[in-house]
């Protein structure tokens, strides 16, 4: 084994933590901007602060435990995500626990703010499912179509429990980030194309369908599914928010005119013109397109890119089947929620209140977030190098 794996400095991801440092320096000045409209009583800048100083907490003590470790705790972590999207579903708001808001009841109210549970439970889902397809492919070895489907219905089923639970609540957003995080986990396992491509290609059906219902058959919906009219409102309001510009299609109106007055080189920090409803949370990137304009916008999404890039090229070098596993379902979960984020404020995407990660704010979605950092770092740190490996994730 090389000892150099004992050195901290070569195990301790550097260039992981100088990005999340710049991610910490936007975050701040987006929020910083955001007060300048009024729409607040409160600064929430030094809760910000707070909240990246609990998520490097979390991240330290995550990074504690090693990738063994890990494994055992997957199906514990799993089921105690279970119990709390339960408790969300059934103990009602009168009691002053859960909290509604928008017509999603997905918070329980702490004396430190709303957590929601969701943003957990995204990370307990990649580890049982990591562990999940780890262990399945150490038993069947020789893969066939039938061990492949097999997988698949494990996959299925472990998905469908939580996915449940959050479509009762019901939070569309949080449903699609597991269906994006299930699917590259799908491939990453080495399931044969001859069944990716159909299930692929049938789930884009489906969801072609469901936007067809959504357009002309919503009362069809509303009956078989459940589904609820504000949520055909963000539908109409995507497609043709001007027609909705003071209900539903105010929000990307807003936005849309804030990213486009920026023009190429911004108005300059605090400089906003545009009133932006929550544009401290889910519009935090309508904030950044205004002031610092295409040049500033793109200079964000790099480094977006440059965090990909750099939690891809460490999933590479890794040998463990595991935190391969485990790498791969968070870099689906940070690009979903990148891509989301951002395409719903240039109409690119419907509105589904997902944050932007390490730069809105929020409590949930930052310490869901250190969760999967957290892993990530312990993923490094705890690496190992034996005798005949030629990748060394230390050396990068």
């Amino acid at each position: 084994m090389d000892t150099n794996n004992y050195n901290f400095n070569k195990r301790f991801d550097w260039p992981l933590t100088i990005i999340l440092i710049l991610f910490l320096g936007v975050s701040l000045l987006a929020i910083a901007s955001a007060q300048t409209s009024g729409q607040y009583g409160e600064n929430y800048v030094p809760k910000q602060i707070l909240n990246y100083a609990i998520f490097a907490f979390i991240v330290a003590f995550v990074m504690y435990f090693d990738p063994d470790q890990y494994k055992k705790l997957a199906w514990p972590l799993y089921g105690f995500g279970i119990l709390l999207l339960i408790a969300i579903v059934v103990i009602p708001t009168s009691t002053g626990i859960t909290v509604e808001r928008n017509g999603a009841k997905s918070w329980f109210q702490t004396p430190i703010g709303n957590i929601q549970p969701a943003e957990f439970m995204k990370t307990f889902f990649i580890l049982a499912t990591a562990f999940l397809i780890s262990k399945h492919n150490e038993t069947y070895q020789i893969k066939t179509i039938k061990t492949d489907l097999l997988l698949l219905g494990k996959i299925g089923l472990t998905l469908a429990v939580p996915l449940g639970f959050i479509m009762m609540q019901p939070d569309l957003g949080s449903a699609l980030v597991f269906f994006a995080i299930t699917a590259a986990l799908v491939i990453v396992a080495g399931v044969t194309w001859k069944i990716v491509l159909p299930l692929f290609g049938g789930a884009a059906v489906i969801g072609g369908s469901l936007l067809w219902m959504a357009l002309y058959m919503q009362d069809f919906l509303e009956k078989t599914f459940g589904f609820q009219p504000y949520q055909f409102a963000r539908i109409y309001s995507w497609i043709n928010p001007y027609e909705y510009a003071t209900s539903d299609g105010y929000h990307l109106i807003t936005s849309l005119n804030a990213i486009g007055s920026g023009e190429v080189f911004g108005k300059g920090f605090m400089a906003r013109e545009v009133y932006v409803a929550e544009n401290h949370t889910d519009f935090i990137f309508a904030v950044i397109g205004e002031e610092w304009g295409f040049i500033g916008a793109s200079a964000v999404i790099c480094l977006y890119f440059l965090l990909i890039y750099h939690l891809t090229k460490m999933t590479l070098l890794l040998k463990d089947p595991f935190c391969t596993y485990v790498c791969a379902g968070i870099i689906a979960m940070i690009t979903f929620h990148v891509f989301e984020n951002i395409g719903m404020t240039i109409q690119l995407l419907p509105i589904t209140g997902i944050p932007l990660p390490f730069i809105s704010y929020g409590g949930s979605s930052m310490m869901g977030n250190a969760l999967a950092i957290g892993l990530v770092y312990s993923m490094k740190f705890h690496y190992r190098t034996y005798m005949f490996t030629t990748n060394d994730p230390d050396n990068e």
